[in-house]
């Protein structure tokens, strides 16, 4: 079976998986499904994979076979996308579709969020990102990538929380009933905690995240620590878009919720629901009903002796632990 009309993929590629939505010329959902993670951080090959697996079952969902992909237009919203070299690499890539446009996940949330109106998001899920969008330019904040960025991100929480077990352990730390649940995934023994942690990744660390939550939520002293400070993280974020003059906000991701009643006051009075999810951020995209913003990444100046000289990436990226700039 298949159709001879103009169809519309969005693509939400991320570090956990990948979602795909199919849609007629009136905006019809025809079908959507989801794969595996979608991420340069795997590779440009594995993450194009994920992205054709979770393509090709919205496609059998929706009824349409391989040839009509030639009539279909695609924006996809993908994980690491600033990572050097990887735009290049998928732009190489002979893909099926009739056009295909790439843009960062954290930007297709963005645009999902606010309609590709003017607003900005911050995403506190596995990785935390600030992606706002004014007057035609991109703003990014923050989002460099666990561990050496990413405050306030649900990996960063589990970092803190897997650090101070340790501690406790040790008798250097308080030991709370929460650091008790994490000593005791690990059978209670640090070195098993090491051997986890020579392999873990970030999605392994924000696995901890909803138990750091919950023992918060229940008054663990450190729990509630550990809480307030990702909820300031996330909140500086926030203050610095409306400081440049961004009053729409939205906060996204799987720890949004859970977040949220941890922030200021001030800050929970001015968010807002967001209007769709990042796979309708990619499928205005693939539309063609906005003009893309120019990213706003001045550089700082490395000129000065006191300063090593750096190679900087030319643009910097993206929602589940990607590299951005503070712009």
């Amino acid at each position: 079976m298949g159709t001879k009309g103009t169809t519309y993929l969005g693509i939400d590629g991320g570090g956990t998986r990948c979602r795909a939505r199919i849609e007629d010329e009136n905006g019809r959902l025809l079908g959507e499904a989801s794969s595996g993670p979608a991420t340069t951080r795997i590779g440009v090959e594995k993450a194009w994979r994920s992205i054709m697996e979770a393509t090709e079952a919205a496609a059998t969902q929706a009824g349409l076979a391989r040839e009509d992909f030639a009539r279909m237009h695609a924006g996809i919203g993908l994980a690491g996308l600033g990572r050097r070299g990887a735009e290049a690499a998928l732009k190489n890539i002979a893909h099926p579709f009739a056009s295909a446009i790439f843009i960062s996940d954290g930007l297709a949330a963005c645009l999902g969020a606010h309609s590709g109106a003017d607003g900005a998001i911050v995403v506190a899920g596995t990785g935390s990102v600030g992606v706002g969008l004014i007057g035609g330019r991109e703003i990014r904040l923050a989002g460099y990538g666990f561990p050496v960025s990413d405050e306030g991100s649900g990996a960063d929480i589990g970092l803190q929380v897997v650090r101070l077990a340790l501690r406790a352990a040790d008798r250097r730390g308080e030991l709370t009933p929460l650091l008790s649940e994490v000593l005791g995934a690990f059978d209670h023994d640090p070195y098993q905690a090491v051997a986890w942690s020579e392999d873990a990744r970030a999605t392994d660390y924000a696995a901890f995240a909803p138990m750091v939550m919950r023992h918060a939520n229940e008054g663990d002293p450190v729990g509630r620590r550990i809480v307030e400070r990702a909820a300031d993280a996330i909140g500086d974020l926030l203050d610095l878009f409306l400081a440049r003059g961004i009053d729409r906000l939205a906060l996204v991701g799987g720890l949004a919720d859970a977040i949220t009643p941890w922030l200021t006051p001030d800050l929970r009075a001015r968010l807002r629901p967001p209007d769709a999810d990042a796979v309708a951020g990619a499928l205005l995209v693939a539309r063609g009903r906005l003009d893309l913003p120019k990213p706003d990444l001045p550089k700082p100046d490395l000129t000065k002796p006191d300063l090593p000289k750096l190679d900087l990436p030319e643009r910097e990226t993206d929602h589940e632990q990607a590299s951005k700039s503070r712009g």
